[in-house]
């Protein structure tokens, strides 16, 4: 839901409330020119078509599920819809947490999905 945020200078920014968290999110990060996660718990919504249409009709929440690792090492996050399913990449902005994002990315060594005590080596 766009609203309009008072930064400290006095300057209106455009931004969101996140739909997860409810804290204000401002839509400008550092390296990106619009938002589209939660830079906190890094849920987003669902609302592109296509990447930047803003067209979708589903608006539903979207979880984060995993961390996509593209060449050359850039991060993206996978969201999951919890409305329709749909799984849709996400870059990583200059802002975003840190140890959220690094506990994304550790989950599935915390949680194998095999037995370790099985493996030859």
């Amino acid at each position: 839901i766009p609203v309009s945020m008072n930064n400290r200078d006095g300057r209106s920014e455009s931004g969101f409330h996140c739909m997860h968290c409810r804290r204000p999110v401002s839509d400008a990060a550092f390296g990106t020119k619009h938002r589209n996660h939660c830079p906190r718990c890094l849920w987003s919504r669902h609302l592109d078509e296509t990447p930047g249409d803003r067209r979708s009709a589903c608006r539903e929440s979207m979880e984060p599920v995993a961390i996509e690792v593209r060449p050359g090492g850039e991060w993206a996050l996978i969201h999951r819809c919890t409305g329709c399913g749909e799984l849709r990449p996400n870059r990583i902005a200059g802002d975003d947490d840190e140890r959220a994002l690094l506990a994304l990315a550790l989950r599935p060594l915390a949680n194998p999905a095999f037995p370790l005590d099985r493996l030859d080596g």
